[in-house]
């Protein structure tokens, strides 16, 4: 391949194959897509993978989610079945005291247009009969959601080599400079130039930034997450750190630890996650766990995404958010906006990186 492209993608998540796909759709780009790993050995293929929207706050979180999520069933058309489900979601509450707070989380966020009802325990065992007779009451949203990670993943970057972006995967970047307009990307397996570069790294970003003389705002937050047996379909909905998969697996998890990059599961979380498992649905009481793993999310030190471009080095752009499955179509939408025609459909100076 010529070694000098309009756009150089680093990461090949979640996050990064969206953009990497949805500028392919463009016919506009030369575009090379670059990562350390292979699609899916990273963040993106240890999830849980919720399109999870309504207790994303502020509102207008909440809002840049919900447009995210609305866009699910045409990408599905276009790149192929992700097993997408809009099963709707519950955020349980076992305090009758959290009810308020839930009412305040309904009435802020249906300003953005998001419905959110707010369920009393009869009304959410008569939705979900096996939760936890002990639950007080619910919010509850039909927009939520999940996907089956490894078919987006897999099929975003099926659909963006169709449409002629180039990869070089197991290639780690090195380094990066600047040379007048264009950029050379130092590589394991060479150089590649390019007029503009995204860094999608996930929990590299930071590594990345400083190649460039920039401390990104972000830091690594691990999340574990245990595995059953499959079991017969019994969980209708998506529940908060809880989800029942399409082949019987439920998966759980709900923890944040901030170690850096190990990617280790430890017997305390394994511990506390399962008694949270047990407290919301007894019934899984009686399953058998099969495996456990854990991933690294990259959270900004805000906790919101980061779409932008690099204040002081023009033409190097920066997507860097925990939310990446619900967030991708938008974030891979908006990023061809901004690379194409220089400014996009939606405001983004929320999430740029002047805010820290």
């Amino acid at each position: 391949m010529d070694n000098l492209f309009d756009v150089i993608v680093v990461g090949s998540g979640v996050v990064g194959s969206s953009i990497a796909y949805h500028l392919s759709e463009s016919k506009k780009h030369e575009v090379l897509l670059l990562d350390k790993g292979f699609p899916l050995s990273g963040t993106s293929g240890s999830t849980q993978a919720w399109v999870w929207v309504h207790s994303k706050t502020p509102s207008w979180y909440g809002e840049l989610s919900m447009f995210s999520a609305e866009l699910y069933p045409f990408l599905e058309k276009k790149i192929g079945d992700v097993e997408y489900k809009r099963t709707g979601g519950i955020a349980p509450f076992f305090n009758e005291a959290e009810r308020e707070p839930a009412l305040r989380l309904a009435e802020r966020q249906a300003e953005a247009g998001i419905e959110i009802e707010v369920l009393s325990r009869d009304e959410v065992l008569e939705k979900e009969p096996n939760l936890s007779p002990n639950v007080a009451g619910a919010t509850f949203s039909k927009i939520d959601g999940n996907v089956n990670p490894f078919r987006l993943v897999e099929l975003y970057v099926k659909a963006a080599r169709k449409n002629g972006v180039h990869c070089s995967f197991y290639n780690p970047v090195h380094g990066i400079e600047k040379n007048g307009e264009i950029f050379q990307v130092k590589t394991l397996k060479g150089s590649f130039r390019a007029k503009k570069i995204v860094l999608a790294g996930g929990p590299w970003s930071k590594e990345l930034g400083r190649m460039l003389g920039v401390d990104m705002p972000v830091k690594q937050v691990r999340g574990q997450i245990l595995v059953t047996e499959p079991l017969q379909p019994f969980l209708k909905y998506t529940l908060g750190g809880i989800r029942q998969a399409d082949n019987g697996e439920v998966l759980i998890g709900y923890s944040k630890e901030e170690v850096g990059y190990d990617r280790s599961s430890t017997l305390d979380v394994i511990q506390q996650t399962a008694r949270m498992a047990i407290d919301f649905v007894p019934a899984l009481s009686r399953a058998n766990v099969v495996r456990c793993f854990s991933g690294i999310r990259i959270m900004p030190e805000d906790g919101f995404p980061i779409i932008d471009e690099l204040p002081g080095i023009k033409g190097v752009y920066v997507t860097a958010m925990h939310s990446g499955i619900t967030l991708s179509p938008i974030v891979g939408t908006l990023m061809t906006e901004l690379l194409t025609e220089g400014e996009t459909s939606i405001d983004l100076s929320r999430f740029s990186l002047d805010r820290f």
